[in-house]
Parts: C-alpha cells; structure tokens; sequence
C-alpha cells in the first residue's frame, strides 16, 4: 500500500493535473480526517454507489463539482499551497455539495447555487479558522453547516429552488419509538451501518462497508473508532427510546460517528484514558443531535453535522485538564490559511 502511494505521489509531482487530481480526492478524504488519495478514491466510490442505489446519481456528481470548486477557489483566493494539497478546503465544499443536491429538487439554478455555496465554504473555512485560532481548535465541519443552513433557509424565499428531503416545518409532536426490547441483531446492524453512511449523506450498507475500508487504509483505529461509535449511538438511542427511524436510518449516529473518529484518533493521544473520554463524548453527541433536531424543527432544516461540532469543541477546549502532558492536534483539520 505504501508503495503505491509513493508512486502515485512520484506522478503527481511531475503533473499538475494530477496534483490536482490528488488534492481533490485528499479532500473528500479529510470529511474522516484521513489525509490519504486512496481513502478519498474509496469514498468516492461509496459516494457514487451510495447515489446509484437510491435512484439520485446527480447528488454524487454535485460532490465532485463541489470539491473541484471549493480547491479552484483556495488557488484562487492564493490560500497555504501545503494546506490546499492536503485537501483542506475541499471537505467542507463536499459536503456542501452533497447535502445541497440531497435536500433541493435538481435543476440548472440548483447548480448555480451548489457553486456558490462550495466556493462560500472556503471563505467561511478561512474566517472560522482564524476566529478560532485564540483557542487552538479547528473550524471541523462548521464552515459546512453554516453554509448549508444559510442556503437551505433562502431556498423558502425563492421559487426557482425547491426542497425535497428537508425535515417538515413544525413543532414538537409525538412520535413513534423503537419498541422491540430487546434491540434486534438486523436493526443494530443496519443502524450502525447507516450511521457511517449517513456522514455523506447516504443511507447504504455496502456504501458504509466501502467507508470502513476507506477509513482502515489510512487508519485501522479510525475505522475502529468509527464502527465502535456508530455502534454507541445506535445503542444509546435505543436506551433513550428515541424515534424508531432515526435508530434504524442512522439519523442520530453520523455526527456521533465523527465525534469518535475526531476525540479517539485526532485530537487526543491514543490511550485507554482518550477512548473512554471519546466514549462520553460520542454518547452526548447522541443527545446533542436529538436536541437540535428538536430546536431546527421549526425552521424545517436538518441538523447536519452540528451536533459533532459542537460536541467535538466542548469536549476539545478543556484538553489541559483532560491530558496529562498537552494534547495533540492534527493538521487533518486545521485548515487556517498563513
């Protein structure tokens, strides 16, 4: 494997396109904080299957457009070259992309509007990073979600963009839960499954099974990490008693899923002491993501990957007292501009 890389890093040095090529894919890559072209080759490829199997193959070529925009953009703007070719400005434009081309109804403005937002995240990746750099954390997803809600919100005021997977409008109201007890083996694993497809937007088994192989080429303890947190989720949420389809769709574990890849294998030394710590962290990212689901209800907008955000800074910011010995950050997702 580490011959192959080095050869496909030995091309990319002699072409410019390839470079390209290579800081796209390392782009897709960084969503799980692997900063590896083969990982980013790999989710791409659950990306695509994902896309095809739910009938909707324009989501995934919105991804690809999106994360060629947002690095055409960081060039442009003249960001850290070793910053770009790490794919640090393309994992929020992925996302942005994805998540656009998933919640609105397909058409030319739908495209125009994808660019701007992908380009927009780059923006927003630079300011949040630089806000944040007192504290030493990373912007993580946050430039995405930012970007996301602020265009989901607008696409209520124009009639040229129309919704068609965003939450109903509304308040509060009863809901059906899980009521088998105990959980049953085909709704823990198709839960936990869908947990780490759904970090992409993609609720496919064999997606998250090409996701897994992604993670473990560059990193068997964030594969690890992202299948023991997948499976704390769906459990947790079961214990909670929480909606029957956000258990079994892995609505309520793709942030969670994030949250253990980032406390368990990035931001912290791995030790016995940060996997319990990531434990705690993954289990109030489940309450974390049922309570904004509740909060945005009304403004009829997903969640996104706030819940992690929120959760991952929480539980990142008093690392002096976490550690003994100072905590160290990965450049993976530190993506402040010079």
């Amino acid at each position: 494997m580490q011959k192959l890389l080095k050869y496909w890093e030995s091309l990319c040095t002699s072409s410019v396109v390839l470079r390209f090529v290579d800081a796209n894919l390392r782009g897709i890559g960084q969503v799980m904080f692997q900063d590896n072209p083969l990982t980013g080759l790999l989710f791409l490829i659950a990306i695509a299957w994902g896309s095809y199997a739910a009938g909707v193959p324009h989501v995934a070529i919105a991804g690809v457009v999106a994360v060629v925009v947002a690095t055409l953009t960081a060039y442009w703007l003249r960001l850290d070259p070793a910053s770009i070719a790490a794919g640090l400005y393309g994992y929020n434009g992925v996302l942005v992309g994805l998540a656009l081309a998933t919640f609105l109804a397909p058409g030319a403005l739908l495209w125009g509007y994808m660019v701007l937002g992908a380009a927009v995240s780059v923006v927003a990746t630079c300011g949040i990073a630089n806000a944040l750099k007192p504290w030493g954390a990373s912007a993580l997803t946050f430039p995405f979600v930012v970007v996301t809600w602020l265009l989901l919100l607008a696409s209520y005021g124009f009639s040229g963009l129309t919704g068609t997977a965003l939450p109903t409008g509304s308040v509060v109201v009863p809901f059906q839960a899980y009521e088998a007890s105990p959980l049953q083996v085909v709704d823990l694993v198709g839960g936990t499954l869908l947990s780490i497809s759904q970090v992409f937007l993609k609720a496919s088994g064999v997606a998250a099974l090409i996701f897994l192989v992604g993670l473990a080429v560059n990193s068997l303890a964030a594969a690890a990490f992202a299948l023991a947190g997948a499976i704390l989720a769906v459990l947790t949420a079961h214990l909670l008693g929480a909606e029957s389809n956000l258990i079994t769709g892995g609505l309520l574990g793709f942030s969670p899923v994030l949250t253990a890849i980032a406390l368990g294998t990035v931001l912290y030394r791995p030790s016995g002491r940060a996997a319990v710590y990531a434990a705690v962290g993954t289990v109030f990212t489940v309450i974390a993501q049922s309570a904004l689901n509740v909060a945005l209800m009304p403004l009829a907008i997903p969640a996104l990957t706030a819940p992690f955000v929120l959760v991952t800074w929480l539980f990142f910011l008093p690392r002096s007292w976490v550690e003994s010995g100072s905590a160290t950050i990965s450049g993976a997702i530190d993506a402040s501009p010079p």
